[in-house]
């Protein structure tokens, strides 16, 4: 299983955003994760500043989002619509997105979900909980 480290993980979306801007060939998950990096030109001038951005931090004191995170987590969440995991994560991303009439707003109440099911799974030292998971993205619709 792939298990990168959080400086991998970072230079990974670093280096697909890279090849997007310079042209370049990329993996078909490079491009996806410079495709969600195209939706969020808040975070192209990290993305551009390279190696630099790969040690910082973010914290939620702070009040900051943690964009690596942010990107990773709309990674994950489309990896789980490509493949329909947790059962009916599609289609609910789906209503979603026809209520809102955006499909990345819809995905930001999925992420939002996400975080808090990651959150709770560490907190409580158990695995992600995928019924309550998928409960919390219905209660958006």
């Amino acid at each position: 299983m792939f298990n990168p480290s959080r400086d991998e993980a970072r230079r990974f979306l670093i280096d697909a955003w890279r090849k997007r801007r310079a042209g370049l060939p990329a993996t078909p998950l490079e491009t996806l994760a410079a495709d969600l990096a195209q939706l969020h030109p808040e975070y192209h001038a990290l993305l551009e500043a390279g190696p630099t951005s790969v040690a910082q931090e973010w914290t939620p004191e702070d009040g900051q989002t943690n964009p690596f995170l942010h990107l990773s987590l709309h990674l994950a969440i489309a990896e789980q619509l490509q493949i329909d995991q947790p059962p009916g994560i599609r289609a609910a991303c789906d209503a979603l997105a026809a209520r809102h009439g955006d499909l990345h707003a819809a995905l930001h109440d999925i992420l939002d979900c996400l975080g808090e099911t990651l959150w709770r799974a560490q907190r409580d030292r158990q695995p992600p909980d995928g019924a309550a998971y998928l409960e919390c993205i219905r209660r958006h619709l």
